[in-house]
């Protein structure tokens, strides 16, 4: 009896033993290999340099006569506006990780990687940090060469500023691949906090974003969202912004518009509306599900405007324009008619005039006036560019794709025109 104990045991140990080697084993293998930045470096990163030119440029924004463009990771591009025939690139501001921006009075509000950071532009020549919020964003990696694995990272050291792709030697977990949230799954913009197009006056406490948004500004407050959580920061002091908590607005999320005290999400199946009649506690009202799609989303006068894409992450193939009437409480939202597009990305909306990025097919413009025939009201279209995004004010679009900057000038709805142009960067 005690010999089959005896062998049982050792039966058990080796066992043991056995599981113990398959949880961990060491691999060699060719990998995206991390580049890190110290978040001691980090937080001594934002600075102003001399002007460079557009080489990745990200989202636009707009405040008192001056167009702010990021360069996606990199920071943000400075263009003196004031003459919209003849901008002026004046200045870079490097800041790691930022993918966007938003400004109330003479503060801009920029995410760097994990943080967010004040920056003061009372002298757009000399703009300054002022303050930051540490810690405050989720952990986020660059885009990396998707032919290759992903070695692991270490959060100790930094953040992941590039990828080096190397042969690894590494500790394994049995069935390891590790998930990293990517730079592009909290991918900000911001918007306006409550603009939808038009005259806008110099001194405006707000400045004006695109339709690609994670980020507005509402009253004293400024929200960035992720793909389900809505981050909430206190901006009552200029310069001195301090988090009062975050809160799950649902899943999927891709975008965030602000519009008459209510937020407008735009997820990957839907629209989903919140109520900021308590600005601290945003409040679910309603939604709108449509098929799996990626979806910003613009509001005016009683109607929502909603690009919706398909392929690559984003699924589904239907790329299409829906229009969806709403009711004055924002609770019952009804789909009015749809129209099919190319690929669409961003729009803005000018009282009745339309805007739609669609993608390599161009900007397109329309009168949308008639809800159920926009198709067969549209005013122009500028083909051979690659449109994004959009911002409409004062008779002036600005637009940016993937090929640079443009302003036109839709003052006479007849005759709409291209007034400038930054290109990007020419590596041939």
């Amino acid at each position: 009896m005690k010999t089959k104990f005896r062998n049982i045991l050792t039966l058990l140990v080796v066992l043991a033993a056995f599981n113990s080697c398959m949880d961990e084993y060491t691999e060699v293998f060719t990998a995206n290999s991390p580049v890190y930045m110290s978040y001691e470096d980090l937080r001594e990163a934002v600075k102003l340099k001399v002007a460079r030119e557009l080489e990745n440029p990200g989202k636009i924004y707009f405040k008192d006569g001056y167009i702010f463009i990021n360069e996606e990771l990199k920071g943000i591009h400075i263009i003196d506006n004031r003459n919209p025939e003849s901008p002026e690139n004046i200045g870079f501001i490097e800041i790691p990780g930022n993918a966007d921006i938003a400004i109330k009075n003479n503060t801009l509000y920029a995410d760097s990687y994990i943080d967010l950071v004040a920056i003061d532009i009372s002298d757009v020549n000399n703009p300054e940090e002022v303050s930051r919020v540490e810690d405050i964003f989720p952990y986020t990696t660059p885009p990396f060469n998707e032919d290759y694995r992903v070695a692991k990272v270490d959060e100790e050291k930094g953040v992941v500023v590039d990828w080096e792709v190397k042969k690894v030697r590494q500790e394994m977990e049995y069935h390891y691949y590790p998930v990293y949230r990517g730079f592009k799954e909290f991918d900000y913009a911001m918007n306006d906090g409550g603009f939808s197009g038009g005259a806008v006056q110099p001194g405006s406490t707000f400045g004006i974003g695109g339709s690609m948004a994670r980020f507005g500004l509402y009253s004293d407050y400024l929200y960035a969202v992720d793909h389900s959580t809505l981050y909430m920061f206190d901006v009552k002091d200029d310069g001195s912004p301090h988090s009062i908590g975050n809160q799950n607005v649902g899943w999927d999320v891709e975008t965030m518009f602000i519009y008459d005290g209510h937020m407008f999400f735009g997820t990957r199946s839907g629209m989903r509306i919140f109520s900021l009649s308590v600005a601290t506690v945003p409040k679910y009202i309603g939604d709108f599900w449509h098929i799996t799609s990626c979806d910003p989303v613009v509001v005016s006068d009683g109607y929502a405007y909603v690009t919706l894409r398909g392929g690559n992450l984003c699924g589904s193939n239907v790329n299409r324009l829906d229009v969806l009437e709403l009711s004055a409480d924002y609770k019952n939202i009804t789909l009015v008619q749809s129209y099919p597009l190319n690929g669409p990305y961003g729009l803005g909306i000018d009282n009745d005039i339309l805007f739609v990025c669609d993608g390599d097919a161009g900007l397109k413009v329309y009168d949308v006036t008639d809800k159920l025939h926009i198709d067969e009201n549209m005013i122009t279209r500028f083909s051979n560019i690659d449109a994004f995004d959009v911002i409409p004010v004062n008779d002036y679009l600005f637009m940016i794709g993937e090929d640079g900057f443009y302003q036109y000038d839709y003052s006479d709805l007849n005759d709409i025109r291209q007034i400038s142009y930054i290109p990007v960067k020419n590596d041939s």
